[in-house]
């Protein structure tokens, strides 16, 4: 009995290690900040280059952000994350391994699967459920043809508007 109450007790501090939550990051590098990489950050990131699973909103040069995450990343350089929900905002690069429900905003804009909309130069999604892609060169990977299936979708690549519902 007393080792299944130990086991118990240290199974609920486990669990609690692994739920934790902050509502702050300060951040150099994903290393040499306030609160470790692995910690969900639910609040505000501020940094250089900053890298948490996050709902938060993250102001830096590079953010990234690792698992299901959600909200306002604002970059001077680039954002990159395994599946986000929200908007991605950056001067250079916003790249989502994942999926990617809402807006990227940057000259080079990928996503593996698109639920949204991307604005920039160059927009790239290797799927899409419904997306949008307005810029000077737009590829959606999975359309098959071009013109094949109007008004669901355009073409596998387009200039200026490239769409896929």
């Amino acid at each position: 009995m007393k080792k299944l109450l130990f086991v118990i007790i240290l199974c609920s501090f486990a669990t609690g290690a692994l739920a934790e939550t902050k509502g702050f990051q300060l951040s150099l590098m994903p290393d040499i900040a306030i609160q470790p990489r692995t910690t969900q950050i639910e609040g505000i990131i501020l940094g250089l280059w900053n890298e948490n699973p996050q709902n938060a909103l993250a102001l830096g040069f590079v953010n990234g952000s690792t698992g299901d995450s959600s909200g306002l990343s604002l970059s001077l350089i680039a954002n990159y994350s395994e599946s986000y929900k929200g908007a991605q905002l950056a001067y250079l690069v916003n790249y989502a391994k994942g999926e990617l429900k809402g807006l990227q905003w940057a000259a080079f804009n990928y996503a593996a699967r698109l639920h949204g909309l991307q604005l920039g130069f160059i927009n790239y999604a290797e799927a899409s459920d419904k997306g949008v892609q307005i810029g000077l060169f737009n590829i959606m990977n999975e359309t098959q043809k071009w013109f094949g299936n109007l008004p669901n979708e355009v073409a596998p690549g387009m200039v200026f508007v490239n769409w896929r519902f």
